[in-house]
């Protein structure tokens, strides 16, 4: 047990001994350390001295070579501006001598001017006492010649005047009636030049409106299907179109007879297409017909743009587009209207570029000049207003509603382009082959009858056929009773006689059909 104690204490003071010598060279390490870090310190302290002494004597250096080079620059430009100076003090001693000597000049001519002045004023009365002795030796001429003449100088002066005045206006009288006349003539020549050039420059065909259409078969067996069982087939389409098919012996071919190009133009393709089908019955042909006169209105459009196109002209609203293209199914006087309107653009255009005038707007006056005559309104107007009201609705030029307005005389003429337009369309309307007045009063005859017809109420639809001889009334079933029907072929057949002057007599055929429609779904 002691000496167990015994090594316990004994480790203890060995222990404390290591401890306290730890502790020791601990301590001595660190105050080394402490040491060299101190001197390393100092080291690094004088280096920066160094340095700094090092840098501040380059930038004093620096600092004495920026001054000198100033100092070099600021006394390098001082004598330049020395130099300057000096060289506009010489200059200015230069300048005040040369002025020194122009003072000098001046007061000599100064000197001068003053004894010409003088010499002047001499002169002047020497001239001034010669023009007294030259009046006073005129007063006792004249006096001398009134003595003579029996006349006062006034009297005499006045008699001179009068009779240079007489001479004067029978000169200037002879010479303006030379002038006039030479107008005259030079502008009869001139405007038959430019009509004769036009005419020449502008190539028409002679073409005649007809009132039948031949419509081409490949076989005389299709007649059948075209006529039907009863002939129901073309009284369908008679009804339908507005046309007289007439089917006669004539080899492969059925002729389509209507005065309006647009019906015939219509039973023509309806029958193109029906034949192709093969399928030829009422139902279809009113199916097709309906399918044909849209078709048509797409082809009016087309027609129109096309002709536009052709001619150059840009801007046409749509509306006076379509109304263009509805003249190719028009005629006046068997002219027909497009063609007339197209030949009238290319006269136009072409005697306002002779003339030094717009061509381009010509043109166009000269395209619309007869829009009027397929307005689908129809008001009470003459075609020319009509015509320009048509144009101003669709913001036209005021040159060319004028010219429109007035190629007929209904308005005054305000443009240039007025008088061309007339011209033109006179040219186009009177040149050999172009028209002819029987078909247009034949078709104005029809229209009036079947807008007589149109009059009566319950009448929906209305054809003059067979040359005027037949008229076809459809009524409404619903409104137009069998008794009213017959009431109404009697009526109407009576205003004709009254209203109309006609060769022959005329057929009125009323037609009321009942049809009972229903869907099975």
């Amino acid at each position: 047990m002691v000496d167990v104690l015994f090594y316990i204490i004994t480790a203890i003071v060995f222990l404390g001994a290591g401890i306290a010598i730890g502790r020791y060279l601990l301590m001595k390490v660190f105050k080394k350390h402490e040491e060299e870090a101190l001197a390393k310190s100092q080291l690094i302290i004088k280096e920066a001295e160094i340095q700094g002494e090092s840098i501040k004597k380059e930038k004093i250096l620096q600092a004495k070579e920026n001054y000198l080079k100033i100092k070099a620059e600021f006394e390098e430009e001082a004598n330049k501006k020395k130099n300057i100076i000096i060289q506009n003090e010489n200059k200015l001693k230069q300048r005040e001598g040369n002025l020194s000597k122009l003072l000098e000049t001046n007061s000599r001519k100064e000197a001068e001017l003053e004894s010409m002045k003088e010499n002047l004023s001499a002169q002047m009365e020497i001239i001034n006492k010669r023009k007294d002795e030259l009046e006073k030796m005129k007063a006792s001429q004249v006096t001398k010649l009134e003595k003579i003449a029996n006349l006062t100088a006034e009297e005499a002066k006045q008699n001179l005047v009068e009779a240079l005045k007489d001479e004067a206006r029978s000169k200037a009288s002879s010479y303006i009636k030379d002038i006039v006349d030479e107008a005259k003539l030079t502008a009869t020549k001139e405007a038959k030049k430019v009509v004769i050039e036009t005419i020449q420059r502008t190539a028409t065909e002679n073409a005649i409106e007809n009132c039948v259409s031949i419509f081409n078969i490949e076989s005389d067996d299709i007649k059948g299907k075209i006529i039907g069982r009863e002939g129901r087939n073309i009284r369908a389409l008679e009804a339908a179109t507005g046309v007289e098919i007439i089917v006669d012996d004539t080899p492969e071919a059925i002729i389509i007879s209507g005065f309006d190009p647009v019906r015939r133009e219509v039973a023509r393709l309806s029958l193109h297409r029906l034949v192709q089908d093969g399928r030829i019955h009422p139902a279809r042909i009113e199916e097709v017909v309906a399918k044909t006169f849209k078709n048509i209105e797409e082809e009016i459009i087309e027609i129109g743009e096309r002709t536009v196109i052709d001619l150059g002209i840009h801007g046409l609203h749509p509306e006076l587009i379509k109304m263009v293209g509805r003249m190719r199914f028009r005629s006046s006087y068997g002219q027909n209207l497009l063609q007339h309107s197209r030949e009238v653009a290319k006269l136009a255009a072409t005697m306002a570029a002779e003339l030094g005038l717009n061509a381009k707007l010509a043109k166009r006056a000269g395209l619309l000049h007869d829009i009027g005559k397929v307005s689908p309104e129809e008001p009470e107007l003459p075609h020319a207003i009509l015509g320009m009201e048509l144009a101003k609705k669709y913001k036209e030029s005021p040159e060319v509603c004028n010219a429109i307005g007035a190629h007929h005389d209904e308005i005054e003429m305000t443009s240039l382009l007025s008088p061309i337009i007339q011209v033109c369309d006179a040219v186009s309307g009177s040149r050999p082959g172009a028209r002819r007045e029987v078909m247009e009063s034949y078709i104005k005859r029809l229209k009036e009858l079947e807008e007589l017809a149109l009059s009566f109420d319950g009448v929906t639809k209305c054809y003059a056929i067979q040359a005027g001889r037949e008229l076809r009334v459809m009524v409404d079933a619903e409104n137009v009773t069998d008794e009213k029907a017959g009431a109404l072929s009697f009526d109407i057949s009576k205003k004709i006689e009254n209203d109309m002057q006609y060769p022959g007599q005329i057929k009125v055929t009323v037609i009321r059909e009942m049809r009972a429609v229903s869907y099975a779904k």
